[in-house]
C-alpha cells in the first residue's frame, strides 16, 4: 500500500519540514538530529523523530491529545 499524501507533501524533506513546522506552531521544538530524514532506508521514505527529553515527549503527546498547544 503507498503512504498517504498528506497536505500534498510527496517527499521525504517536504514531510520533514511540513512536521517541524507544525510542532514548532504548537510549541514544541526537537533538536535538529532528532527529526531528520533517515540516510539508511531513502527508499522507504522515513522520516527520524529520534530521541527527546520526557518533558518534551509529554508536551507531545499533550499537543495531539489536546489538538492545542502544549
Amino acid at each position: 500500500m503507498a503512504p498517504k499524501k498528506t497536505h500534498d507533501v510527496t517527499d521525504t524533506q517536504g514531510a520533514a519540514e511540513a512536521l517541524r513546522a507544525a510542532l514548532d506552531g504548537g510549541g514544541i521544538v526537537l533538536p535538529s538530529p532528532s527529526l531528520r530524514i533517515d540516510p539508511a532506508s531513502p527508499g522507504l521514505q522515513l522520516v527520524e523523530l529520534g530521541r527527546v527529553r520526557a518533558d518534551v515527549a509529554v508536551r507531545l503527546a499533550r499537543a495531539l491529545q489536546s489538538g492545542t498547544r502544549a
